[in-house]
């Protein structure tokens, strides 16, 4: 496993807060540990939502955390992209105003500022 990325608050919206985090892993265990070192801080371990999606040797993986239809946003980016052994996490914490449909919307721009960040550090 690599280091863990952490972009921080990247946007938003109506009071929630997106933030995007990720690493390169090959394994489930890896997956876990990068989870666990991201809610060691604190004010991710109380977020709402880690959603997240990873791309494996042995397949994919995702979870929507609370935040239904997330994951499976997060891994079409990923496949999109070919972007391979990586696990990237989107956090939101929940401003007290739903989104609807606009969530979805959010998870991708996290995702994307997230992509866009690995492509301009490789």
């Amino acid at each position: 496993m690599t280091e863990l990325v952490r972009l921080g608050v990247i946007l938003t919206d109506r009071g929630s807060k997106y933030a995007a985090s990720g690493a390169a892993v090959s394994s489930r265990a890896q997956v876990d540990a990068v989870l666990t070192a991201l809610k060691r801080d604190k004010s991710y371990a109380k977020a709402t939502h880690n959603t997240w999606a990873a791309t494996l040797p042995a397949g994919s993986l995702k979870a929507d955390d609370g935040e239904s239809g997330a994951g499976m946003v997060i891994l079409r980016m990923m496949e999109r992209e070919e972007l391979q052994n990586h696990v990237i996490i989107v956090t939101r914490w929940y401003g007290g105003k739903k989104l609807g449909g606009d969530r979805f919307r959010r998870v991708q721009d996290a995702t994307r500022a997230y992509l866009n960040h690995i492509a301009a550090s490789a």
